[in-house]
């Protein structure tokens, strides 16, 4: 079975790396889509999975078996890398949108994917706000 091309927000990855609610919905879509992410996804996963950690949703144990995953996963994803257009477009992202920094330079980064050509693109997000922005721009979003 071909893999369906989606691009996937951190929020989307982290329950693949530590269980929470959502982790067999996204074990289930990993199945069938292939994951590209842009360049700072490994950075805001480890801070979400550092986050977890420190709130004690995860034990040491578990936390080291997450970024097991984690560095797993990196070896089989896309990245798209920084670049001057990718900046450029992060910043007119939030003209147009109620976006934090780092979920503009998210959605800047799916936008170089697709070759700022979204529509038929699935975009895979446990952000309400990054969702909504998403779809505005033309992407099938896929929630978790």
């Amino acid at each position: 079975m071909k893999k369906i091309d989606s691009f996937w927000d951190s929020s989307a990855l982290v329950p693949l790396c530590a269980n929470q609610s959502s982790s067999l919905l996204a074990r289930t879509a990993l199945k069938s889509k292939s994951v590209t992410v842009w360049w700072g996804t490994p950075v805001e996963m480890t801070a979400a999975l550092c986050r977890l950690l420190r709130d004690g949703h995860l034990s040491r144990r578990q936390f080291e078996s997450a970024r097991n995953r984690l560095e797993a996963l990196r070896q089989g994803w896309v990245e798209v890398a920084p670049t001057e257009r990718l900046r450029g477009l992060a910043e007119t992202l939030l003209e147009r949108h109620a976006l934090r920094a780092a979920d503009a330079l998210q959605l800047a980064a799916a936008l170089v994917w697709s070759g700022e050509r979204p529509r038929q693109r699935q975009f895979v997000c446990l952000d309400r706000r990054l969702a909504e922005a998403a779809g505005k721009e033309g992407f099938q979003v896929a929630t978790l």
